[in-house]
């Protein structure tokens, strides 16, 4: 997972711009992008998918989760079919109900959970924290990407405001120093006439 999180990052045009081997692809009509079919191909993990996918279609297969940051890329997606595929109910789902309830929640409400025995046919969209276990690794978001980013920001805006301050303050000095000129040139004239 680390390995291939890399090489997106460092090779970002080898991943995910072809159609995935089992499944099918074709243009979704006039609103441009990608229909990727994937349903009903025994799949037990999730292929790398072109980036422009717009429809995209898992169900009927034998996934039990859906890897972290794995739909993170997937900017142009509209349409997403995850039925009948028998999820794993623990940490691993964790980032699909989060990455649903912002994206599709009414996709969320008919996921069911297959494993373990006590969740089984529980809804994804009213499991608890208590429910998913301990979860110890907080979920990567495309290999710390947002991270990085937030944290240039962070410092930017930190540098930006010692900036103003110091303009601020210098600015001050130069006015004081204008005024006392002023004043000592026009006292000076006086003094002269």
């Amino acid at each position: 997972a680390v390995l291939g999180c890399a090489l997106g990052v460092l090779l970002p045009g080898l991943r995910g711009e072809e159609c995935p081997a089992p499944c099918s692809c074709g243009s979704p009509g006039d609103s441009g992008g990608t229909a990727v079919d994937c349903g009903s191909r025994g799949l037990r993990a999730l292929p790398a998918l072109p980036r422009r996918t717009r429809r995209l279609r898992l169900h009927n297969n034998s996934l039990a989760s859906i890897p972290a940051g794995a739909l993170d890329s997937l900017g142009l997606l509209r349409e997403l079919e995850l039925g009948d595929n028998p999820w794993h109910c623990d940490c691993h789902v964790l980032y699909l109900k989060l990455w649903l309830e912002d994206f599709a929640a009414p996709a969320l409400a008919r996921l069911r959970c297959a494993s373990p025995a006590h969740l089984r046919m529980k809804p994804l969209r009213e499991l608890t924290g208590n429910e998913l276990g301990l979860c110890k690794r907080l979920l990567p978001t495309k290999c710390l990407e947002f991270f990085w980013r937030d944290l240039i920001l962070i410092a930017g805006a930190i540098i930006t405001l010692v900036l103003v301050v110091w303009a601020l303050k210098f600015s001050q000095k130069l006015v004081w120093q204008l005024r006392l000129g002023g004043w000592l040139l026009r006292r000076h004239s006086s003094k002269t006439h």
